[in-house]
């Protein structure tokens, strides 16, 4: 049985949806709202699938390293996150065409979508089973 890092896992388990959520935000803006809206719902999608593949690959690099880092990647990732969101945000809203409604109508459910992939990757396993540290024995 080989072992599967959790965080390579959720992003096998979200990378096939990608489209498909990117293809619906689209058409849906669209729909709803016009061309603005559905590049701004796209732009979403892109960007929480973006930060998400590197929040996952970030983690997964820094459980490798050692408890601390894998917690300081962690939280700084959350934070990132965070930021990156809202520079997009800000930039994007000077753009005439951009819907920061249909950016945000977006960006919430798909972001919520994300945790709970996560949470379904990751449940059912013990936090210590999660991850091994070089120079330790298991």
């Amino acid at each position: 049985m080989t072992n599967v890092e959790p965080e390579h896992l959720a992003i096998r388990r979200v990378l096939p949806f990608a489209p498909v959520a990117l293809v619906v935000a689209f058409v849906l803006g669209q729909v709803l709202s016009g061309s603005g809206a559905a590049w701004s719902a796209a732009i979403a999608i892109v960007i929480v699938v973006a930060n998400f593949v590197a929040n996952a690959l970030s983690v997964a690099w820094a459980a490798h390293v050692s408890p601390t880092i894998l917690y300081a990647v962690a939280m700084g990732g959350f934070v990132m996150r965070l930021i990156v969101f809202t520079i997009a945000l800000v930039l994007l809203n000077t753009v005439s065409w951009f819907s920061p409604v249909a950016f945000a109508l977006t960006l919430v459910p798909a972001t919520i979508g994300l945790l709970v992939v996560e949470a379904k990757a990751l449940s059912g396993r013990i936090q210590a089973d999660m991850w091994s540290f070089q120079g330790t024995s298991r």
